[in-house]
């Protein structure tokens, strides 16, 4: 029998990963899906990818669990092109997706990991990274569908405290109180502020979707427009300036 982990290399997951290995319970290999933005570029936030290649996976390898990593051929970009086939927004971009469900996970995410299981015994576990006090999500598990920390009684906040014992916590957790895709329509402002601070070039993508014409909508969340944001973020810098020029 398998035993496999998915895992996004966020505080649940990966304390998963280390629960397994403090009471040696099977497991065999992390699956991690990388969403991309396009072709080339990571839909992850620069720090967390660099957490997730430079240190948790070779933190897990070193301790015998290889990590699996997928990848789909569709895109943020590709999804974002699409043309829409039908109702109101025919023929046009379907452009930015909607808040709340996320269709970049299900294009981009969902369908390689799909893939990948299939290939596996019939009979595999899997293991998720669901916290002891997420009730709703763990009603939601299927069979053959465990949680370790629910086994364990480790709630999201000792899993947070599991990553920083093991010097495993993201720094995606320093701006964000979630791991996600950088392009994200839930995004708080926190997480949009940190791209636009520390990131200009991701930035600038974004940006540049926004010009394309012929979209479905225009709105990158369920307000805003990708370009109200920027302006918005333009307009504190200006007043930040202002103050300091006159103290």
């Amino acid at each position: 029998m398998s035993h496999i982990l998915s895992c996004s290399f966020g505080k649940d997951s990966i304390a998963t990963a280390l629960t397994a290995l403090q009471y040696h319970e099977p497991l065999d290999q992390l699956i991690y899906c990388e969403v991309m933005f396009d072709e080339t570029c990571s839909g992850e936030h620069p720090e967390h990818r660099q957490f997730i290649y430079e240190k948790a996976i070779p933190y897990f390898a070193e301790r015998g669990l290889p990590t699996v990593i997928l990848h789909s051929s569709e895109t943020y970009v590709s999804c974002f092109c699409q043309t829409v086939s039908r109702g109101k927004g025919k023929n046009k971009l379907k452009s930015f997706p909607l808040t709340g469900r996320c269709i970049i996970q299900r294009d981009c995410k969902i369908p390689p990991l799909t893939a990948y299981k299939k290939q596996l015994p019939t009979d595999t576990v899997q293991y998720l990274g669901i916290a002891w006090d997420e009730s709703k999500r763990l009603k939601r598990l299927k069979e053959n569908q465990i949680s370790l920390l629910e086994k364990y009684k480790i709630n999201e906040r000792a899993a947070l405290q599991l990553c920083q014992q093991a010097g495993l916590l993201s720094p995606i957790y320093d701006f964000a109180p979630r791991g996600g895709c950088w392009f994200c329509p839930n995004a708080k402002t926190k997480e949009l502020r940190h791209l636009y601070d520390h990131h200009p070039d991701l930035w600038n993508r974004m940006l540049a979707l926004q010009a394309l014409p012929n979209k479905a909508t225009e709105r990158f969340n369920r307000v805003m427009t990708f370009s109200e944001i920027d302006e918005m973020f333009r307009w504190e810098d200006r007043q930040l300036s202002m103050n300091d020029f006159l103290l």
